[in-house]
């Protein structure tokens, strides 16, 4: 046995933790006080080429956890203490580098329980407010925060120039000129930058967004979505490219790759349009994020090569891959691939100090655990008021009676008796559309928190008027009740990517047999609640008044605000109303171009002198 006095343990104490304390101050990454690249330059250097290519690969929730993850019913402080569970896993790696957490937060915080839900891109778009666009940013960001998550897979900044694609509602616009002025959403989300050209995130109530879909995902052939986008390069350039000049130089932190291909060429794979074209040209300085096992549709079909594709999506420029499950996989690969030399050891660095400027610059290094400072923000009252404004302004009035003598709208508060019909009067699911508590969206109405605008109707008018609804009526049903007027809300059910992809464009039924036994017997307003225009030409000399609402979200009072004058009516077409079909793809501009209703068309109203 060897014994040791007192005093010598002291000794020894005090000599260790001197050790430590030098060995701390070495550690250049740690201290909030160096310079960024000073900080970035350290941490690199200490890693291994395992820990950096763990760097690369970004998990679903569902792969992170054996556990079942909790569903949308899950309270904020359910998220934060699953995500400080993921984050703790992270720090108490050999060297702590914090994870950070991305999540789709497309309008407004949509995959949350009582989260406000926002319009749709397509509605902001006739909103023409990029003012407005940015406190959305904002509000969204202080959502996000609220569920402990640092990191949004948005904005989508889509030129979407075929209103067949499922996607389109998350395109601002046919037109780049609206798209970019509504890349003003990321200094919302990331708080202003500073320097032009810089990724940067304002605080801890801002989050890092993703500009996406890089690029061309809005112009495929017949909008089939993953597909390919025919055009040359200064048709990309001139329309598609726009969103992505202005998205870095406000300072934008991430950019997501398009699974949509390049005249033939998968953009996942293209290393001149990643690599040298928006590093090298635009001097993107964040990371390059996959899309969803984006990587693995490199090779058709997909994964039947999975090494080539791992190495040419590396090789494009892609630095953080979407790996929902095969992580270890992948890890493997890469490994592989760096011994071998097939990708430089380069390129790892260069992904990895892209990913930690983005750690860095987000503060996780310094606070990379959630907090409970916002939870009061997740579906406030004035985050739910700026959705209700935001639905007032993204209406577009398309008709209102024969001619500017006969005006339909506003309607009056106090009258005898309203029928409302239509089978999305009623329904939140349907008012918020895809991309909304879950991947496609909701069918039903009692799964978020929301006014639907039956509700907003039912609100807005005289407490003697009476609201009678029917979701579709009958035609006798109709005649028989003597209605002052009818207000007739149809449109899409909800979907999402690939699934909403659609070549007809028709109002389901039963939307189009209510409007045929509805209008005609009764002076009648229309409202379309869809995610882009629909054929309505063979109905619109039945219609009295017609009123595109697009996707409004959770708030369908500003609906009723607009309706009955408490507001006046100013959104613009943000996309071109075609007549039939068979005129698609058609875009202002086009020499084919002869729409029922121009982009850029909206009629306007005062607000009634009652209000």
């Amino acid at each position: 046995m060897v014994r040791v006095s007192i005093p010598l343990v002291g000794f020894l104490l005090l000599c260790c933790l001197a050790s430590v304390t030098r060995a701390e101050t070495l550690l250049k990454y740690k201290d909030p006080k160096q310079p960024l690249n000073v900080r970035i330059r350290d941490l690199l250097s200490r890693m291994t080429l395992a820990e950096k290519i763990g760097q690369m690969v970004q998990l679903d929730r569902v792969a992170a956890t054996p556990e079942i993850m909790r569903d949308y019913s899950a309270t904020p402080q359910d998220w934060i203490q699953m995500v400080n569970g993921f984050q703790n896993g992270s720090l108490s790696s050999r060297l702590g580098i914090p994870m950070i957490y991305g999540i789709d937060a497309v309008h407004g915080h949509n995959n949350v329980y009582k989260a406000t839900v926002f319009p749709h891109n397509v509605g902001l778009g006739a909103t023409r407010d990029p003012h407005l666009v940015k406190r959305i940013g904002s509000a969204t960001a202080l959502e996000v925060r609220a569920t402990g998550i640092n990191y949004v897979f948005a904005p989508c900044i889509a030129v979407c120039r075929d209103p067949r694609w499922g996607r389109c509602y998350e395109s601002y616009s046919e037109d780049p000129t609206i798209v970019r002025k509504m890349t003003e959403i990321i200094p919302g989300l990331q708080g202003d930058a500073p320097k032009k050209g810089v990724p940067y995130i304002g605080g801890r109530d801002k989050v890092a967004a993703c500009a996406k879909h890089f690029v061309g995902d809005g112009g495929t052939v017949k909008g089939i979505d993953e597909n390919n986008t025919v055009i040359d390069y200064h048709g990309l350039l001139s329309i598609h490219m726009p969103g992505y000049y202005h998205s870095i130089i406000k300072g934008v932190s991430t950019i997501m790759v398009s699974y949509s291909s390049w005249n033939g060429r998968k953009m996942h794979a293209n290393h001149d349009l990643v690599t040298k074209f928006l590093k090298d040209t635009l001097n993107f300085r964040g990371f390059v994020i996959s899309d969803w096992e984006g990587v693995d549709r490199i090779t058709s079909p997909a994964r039947s090569n999975y090494t080539y594709s791992v190495l040419k999506g590396i090789s494009a420029g892609i630095d953080m891959l979407m790996l929902p499950y095969n992580h270890t996989e992948f890890i493997d690969i890469v490994t592989s691939l760096v011994k071998s030399k097939a990708i430089p050891i380069s390129r790892i660095n260069d992904a990895v100090r892209r990913i930690l400027k983005v750690k860095f610059i987000l503060g996780l290094f310094e606070n990379p655990l959630a907090d409970q400072t916002f939870l009061d923000q997740l579906g406030s009252q004035a985050h739910r008021d700026l959705a209700r404004e935001a639905v007032r302004k993204s209406l577009v009035l398309l008709k209102n009676g024969e001619n500017a003598d006969s005006p339909v709208l506003p309607l009056p508060k106090n009258t005898s008796r309203i029928l409302v019909a239509g089978t999305h009067a009623n329904n939140l699911g349907y008012q918020c559309g895809g991309w909304t508590l879950t991947w496609q969206g909701l069918r039903g109405n009692n799964n978020s928190e929301g006014t639907t605008i039956l509700s907003g109707i039912s609100t807005a008018v005289d407490p003697s008027t009476e609201i009678i609804y029917s979701e579709s009526p009958n035609a006798d049903f109709v005649k028989a009740n003597n209605f002052s007027y009818a207000i007739v809300v149809v449109g899409e059910p909800p979907y999402a990517e690939m699934a909403g992809d659609n070549l007809n464009l028709t109002i389901p039924e039963p939307g189009l047999s209510t409007i045929t036994n509805v209008c005609g017997s009764v002076k009648c307003v229309v409202v379309i609640v869809s995610g882009r225009p629909l054929v309505i030409e063979p109905y619109l000399s039945r219609i009295d008044a017609l009123v595109a609402a697009w996707l409004p979200g959770t708030e369908g009072q500003g609906v009723a605000d607009v309706i009955f004058g408490d507001y006046g009516f100013t959104g613009k077409l943000p996309r071109t109303w075609f007549k039939t079909v068979d005129q698609l793809p058609m875009n202002v501009g086009d020499d084919h171009y002869d729409p029922l209703f121009p982009f850029g068309f909206g009629l306007t109203t005062e607000p009634a002198k009652s209000s």
